[in-house]
């Protein structure tokens, strides 16, 4: 497990013990959260294998434009995931906070590149709205928005996430 994953495990494990005793018992979804471009986005904290620093990956001709190849990650060949272009948000270059996510789909692993890590969250089923209805494609990919603090944070459908445009 990366050291990345285990703080953020850590510190998902302080928030919880932090919680009183006498808190009402709210339905608490634990994420975890990162940016891609310029919006905050999150995927369940059980779903995520691990967080790896960026490593090589090879090109896979004829797929989706947002598919950056596979990657070898100790003896698994994993698809890598743009997610900004996925997105549709603006390409830049990798710099040092740029992360794979590892993340179990069903039985699937897929590799997703993010710009950074935020943090582990503790959000309330209440906070979380349903997707908006001003989109189409994003409808297919957005479970919910989620209100913390003065951010909104956009959680992510798991099952989703490898679709193709298409299908």
């Amino acid at each position: 497990m990366s050291n990345q994953l285990q703080n953020v495990i850590k510190q998902q494990q302080e928030q919880t013990n932090n919680l009183t005793t006498d808190s009402k018992d709210e339905d608490i979804i634990q994420l975890v959260g990162f940016i891609v471009g310029n919006e905050e986005f999150a995927v369940p904290i059980l779903s995520i294998q691990e967080i790896i620093k960026p490593i090589e990956w090879t090109k896979v001709p004829f797929t989706e434009d947002f598919v950056l190849g596979v990657f070898n990650l100790r003896g698994n060949v994993l698809p890598l995931i743009d997610l900004r272009k996925k997105f549709g948000a603006s390409q830049a270059d990798f710099d040092d906070d740029v992360r794979f996510i590892v993340i179990k789909i069903d039985d699937e692993l897929a590799g997703f590149v993010i710009d950074r890590l935020t943090e582990a969250l503790r959000i309330e089923s209440s906070s979380i709205l349903p997707p908006p209805d001003t989109s189409m494609d994003r409808e297919a990919i957005i479970e919910g928005i989620a209100r913390k603090d003065d951010r909104i944070i956009t959680i992510l459908k798991m099952n989703s996430l490898l679709k193709t445009k298409n299908g």
